[in-house]
């Protein structure tokens, strides 16, 4: 029986750049992360994204967490959008391609979850997954949350028309805060 990793969110360091800028510049994925169409990602570019995000005021709208195994970066998890008033955020996570399948994304979005209702006093999380991403879903599902919808035909993914499925969980839903 093989070991599980031990999965922390953690602050990004610039020893993780290298990471962060090879799962933004994935092209396999890309629809899957981005609103807009896929495009090589030059270093320089994402590195300006990264400088806009830490000096602009989309911080306040933005908490972003490594997602470390054992020590090494292998993705991200944030949650973005929030609505102070109704309490909720919208949580998205992304993985190198060694990292998905096991076990990773569900121990990191179980974190993000915690964090945001535990840290952040937040009501409700959603998040959207392409219909076919069952990987993600299920991971998803594992950590608490429910299908709560789909947009037909809503993504352009891979050359075809995806649903996007909307997902969603509700503190009540969770032991992290009774």
């Amino acid at each position: 029986m093989s070991e599980q990793p031990t999965v922390s969110l953690r602050a990004r360091t610039d020893d993780d750049l290298d990471v962060l800028y090879r799962l933004a510049a994935d092209l396999d994925t890309w629809e899957e992360r981005n609103p807009w169409p896929p495009a090589p990602l030059a270093r320089k570019r994402f590195d300006a994204r990264l400088a806009r995000l830490e000096d602009g005021d989309a911080t306040d709208d933005l908490v972003s967490f490594v997602v470390d195994v054992d020590g090494t970066a292998v993705g991200g998890a944030s949650l973005f959008g929030f609505d102070p008033f109704a309490h909720h955020a919208e949580a998205g996570i992304g993985l190198l391609p060694e990292a998905r399948g096991r076990g990773i994304g569900t121990a990191a979005i179980v974190q993000l979850v915690e964090f945001g209702f535990v840290r952040r006093n937040l009501c409700r999380i959603h998040l959207q997954a392409i219909a076919s991403n069952t990987g993600a879903i299920r991971a998803y599902e594992k950590a608490g949350f429910a299908v709560e919808g789909r947009r037909r035909q809503h993504a352009w993914v891979r050359g075809g028309y995806e649903d996007i499925v909307l997902m969603g969980i509700l503190r009540s839903d969770t032991s992290a805060v009774q």
